[in-house]
């Protein structure tokens, strides 16, 4: 009796630590015909979809266009009204709200868009931009406001002269950091992230993200990152949940999902990220067969008409959620032998993994043992000493392989460019030996017939 007390005291820790709860998520778009308009199906935007967020926590939705990543994330924002499930931001349920309990929780929820130049007002400065949304919720006291409006300029790397100026004066990747101070101006617990480095070239893509990694420690911000570039997502993310048609298909931490990609989905976008090795033989899978439309999705696995396994099962039997590993967890009838586990449990699975795999980056060996055992509280569980020793390793291996690409370019560019010097001496020596010989008598006939 006395264990099952503390199993239950335990439990109810972790769910008091929880900053965002997302429950059997459904968003369905009406379909309407006729004279009188009336409702002839279903688009299934978002269709029974689960996860946890903890704070200081990053976890990526990615997947090909049209699968439900933005709709996701406008859903748990309540700026979509949903059709079923629950989203409980730090144990309240946001739809249960209303207006003035709404009003009161806006600014712990904040969404950077993924296009900077329609998102901002052309005819205001940006100063009034960033300041507007703080000045409306009493964020500081007035005879504060304007110093705390420039430091969150100065922290998102924006100068305080800049306040006058508006968004047309601005690049793309300054334009940004804009939306991104907008957004921190209201000191947010949660901030989701809709592609906001799809619009932008490599180079500015690297200073925004490096710049929301260095924001995520310096506030303890948890973001929800929509993305489909998976090297942006590799590199700033804790967990990782793949989506396809609606449905969260496969879920766990980045170094599990990128090791060991278990879906059939999954491992046909891994296969199509690029190898920056020119003697790199790429071996992408090719998906064949027809698209669904998520307006009338196939019965049972909705990856049937697609997939390379397909099965019987897969047609008539929509697949549960199998835990393959700790923390990972994979809708496909591949891995029907896998115990089956709630989609809610699987998170807390993926979170013990996520903190071992921090763990055992820091070196606390013992540490990752106990927590293995369940032996650590929640607040060591969450501890941003280990999130960010975790961070450093990860930017310094992204780093040692971008140092390493750049030498095995080098050395390419330079054996081609002798090889280039190879081919250019010899044909200069062959047309010396191909031309005629011209005598001093030719060349004096020559002048005197230009003459």
């Amino acid at each position: 009796m006395a264990n099952h007390k503390t199993s239950n005291a335990s439990q109810t820790t972790r769910e008091a630590q929880e900053l965002l709860s997302v429950r059997h998520l459904k968003t369905y778009f009406p379909i309407k015909s006729g004279v009188l308009q009336r409702v002839t199906g279903y688009v299934k935007a978002v269709d029974d979809i689960s996860f946890k967020l903890y704070p200081g926590q990053t976890m990526s939705l990615v997947g090909e266009s049209g699968c439900g990543k933005t709709t996701a994330g406008r859903t748990i924002l309540r700026l979509t009204p949903k059709s079923a499930g629950d989203v409980l931001f730090e144990g309240k349920d946001i739809y249960q709200l209303d207006a003035q309990e709404l009003r009161a929780l806006r600014p712990q929820m904040q969404l950077i868009f993924q296009d900077p130049y329609s998102s901002l007002s052309p005819r205001m400065p940006v100063g009034e931009i960033i300041a507007e949304a703080p000045r409306q919720h009493h964020i500081v006291p007035k005879a504060q406001f304007d110093a705390y409006i420039d430091k969150i300029m100065k922290d998102c790397g924006l100068q305080p002269y800049h306040r006058d100026r508006y968004p047309h004066e601005f690049s793309g990747g300054q334009r940004q950091r804009i939306c991104i101070a907008r957004a921190l101006a209201l000191n947010p617990k949660f901030i989701v992230c809709d592609e906001p480095v799809s619009a932008l070239d490599v180079s500015i893509q690297a200073q925004i993200i490096n710049l929301l990694m260095d924001l995520q420690a310096q506030y303890n911000l948890t973001y929800l990152f929509i993305s489909h570039d998976l090297s942006v997502v590799e590199h700033i993310s804790d967990l990782i949940g793949v989506m396809y048609l609606g449905d969260l298909v496969e879920r766990g931490t980045k170094k599990e999902v990128f090791a060991r990609p278990l879906h059939p989905y999954t491992q046909a976008l891994f296969s199509a990220i690029p190898v920056p090795d020119p003697d790199y033989k790429m071996n992408r899978i090719i998906l064949e067969g027809s698209i669904p439309s998520p307006a009338n999705p196939p019965a049972g696995c909705k990856f049937h008409t697609r997939c390379r396994y397909c099965m019987a099962i897969c047609k008539q039997q929509v697949p549960p959620s199998y835990e393959v590993e700790p923390g990972h967890v994979v809708n496909c009838h591949l891995y029907a032998g896998s115990p089956v586990v709630d989609d809610l449990v699987g998170s807390d699975d993926m979170e013990q993994q996520l903190t071992r795999e921090k763990l055992a980056a820091s070196g606390d060996i013992a540490a990752g043992a106990a927590t293995a055992r369940g032996q650590l509280s929640a607040e060591e569980i969450v501890s941003e000493t280990l999130k960010e020793e975790a961070r450093a390793d990860s930017q310094g291996a992204v780093l040692d392989r971008g140092r390493k690409w750049m030498q095995e370019r080098e050395q390419q560019l330079e054996r081609m460019q002798a090889d280039r010097r190879q081919v250019e001496t010899a044909a200069a020596a062959l047309q010396d030996e191909a031309a005629p010989a011209v005598r001093p008598d030719d060349s004096s006939k020559t002048e005197e017939s230009l003459k």
